[in-house]
């Protein structure tokens, strides 16, 4: 069985080279250069002649790789980003499992280096991307950022990872969040029916911040888990800012406006101070004193 390794590039001339050194294995590289006005195709072209260029479309990344599918000539393909790379281990598992697999795609674990750490919490791992299907079992049918492939057959997991070079500095994450993925989810979320909320405003940052610090356990990831908290609470305030505007910056009447606006951030309040006590609560493992302190500190429910 013959794997194709298939890459969708945009200006991705530093980092190109280390994705296409660790998929070397592969029986073919396939990559899609997506108008890349810096060296990316001439990288890409050391390492394979299967480049295949096309006119770049920014909120549609992901439908950009189906011409890379369509290209692919083996039995398997695996896509990949040009920011990513393929473990040691992974490759060796990616050979063993295409030999005698009864699924037709797998999920593979990925883990994301963000401003120079593994983040283990926080939302980022194991990170399960679709990314191993037989040739014709998938490709992308939406327009959304960081869809999953679309796949018809039966799926499996696999074990080992995908090195996911992730955001590498500040003004790396707001440039991708701020013009690319925030104003995309805001154009998704009105086409799945999404009905304004002004106090939205509000509950979108503190919901997205509560997930990810202490749902997802982002303390544990530390002062990175907390700044990344705070970044992806500011990422969904501006999905809302998107929406507002979308909307013609909607003007309701400010009656009642501070009360409502009160009642949210008291509702906020409540909500931090439960996850905290919460998750102190966890690192009880005696039951018995978990239960008391538990009534000791009046931990709402």
């Amino acid at each position: 069985m013959k794997i194709s390794a298939v890459i969708s590039v945009y200006n991705e001339e530093k980092r190109i080279a280390a994705c296409l050194e660790s998929v070397k294995f592969a029986d073919e590289i396939v990559v899609v250069n997506n108008s890349s006005t810096d060296k990316t195709e001439e990288v890409a072209r050391k390492y394979t002649d299967k480049v295949f260029r096309q006119e770049n479309n920014p909120l549609y990344i992901d439908l950009l790789k189906n011409l890379g599918f369509e290209k692919a000539t083996g039995d398997w393909i695996l896509s990949l980003d040009a920011d990513e790379t393929v473990s040691k281990e992974l490759a060796q598992e990616l050979r063993e499992v295409t030999i005698n697999s009864g699924k037709d795609a797998y999920y593979i674990p990925r883990k994301n280096i963000i401003f120079g750490k593994w983040i283990e919490h926080t939302g980022w791992y194991p990170d399960n991307q679709l990314r191993l299907f037989k040739k014709g079992a998938g490709k992308y049918i939406t327009k959304h950022v960081h869809e999953q492939v679309n796949i018809e057959g039966e799926k499996g997991y696999l074990q080992n990872h995908i090195i996911h070079d992730n955001y590498s500095s500040i003004k790396d994450f707001f440039q991708k969040t701020v013009f690319m993925y925030a104003p995309n989810e805001a154009e998704n979320m009105l086409e799945r029916g999404y009905k304004f909320s002004r106090m939205d405003a509000i509950r979108f940052p503190v919901n997205e911040f509560l997930s990810r610090f202490f749902a997802r356990e982002g303390y544990k990831d530390g002062l990175h888990g907390l700044v990344l908290s705070m970044l992806m609470a500011f990422y969904h305030f501006l999905i809302f800012a998107y929406i507002w505007e979308k909307k013609d910056f909607v003007q309701e009447s400010p009656k009642y406006f501070l009360e409502e606006t009160e009642d949210e951030i008291k509702k906020v309040n409540k909500d931090i101070m439960f996850w905290f006590y919460n998750e102190k609560l966890k690192s009880i493992k005696n039951p018995i004193n978990r239960n008391l302190q538990r009534v000791l500190k009046k931990v709402p429910h």
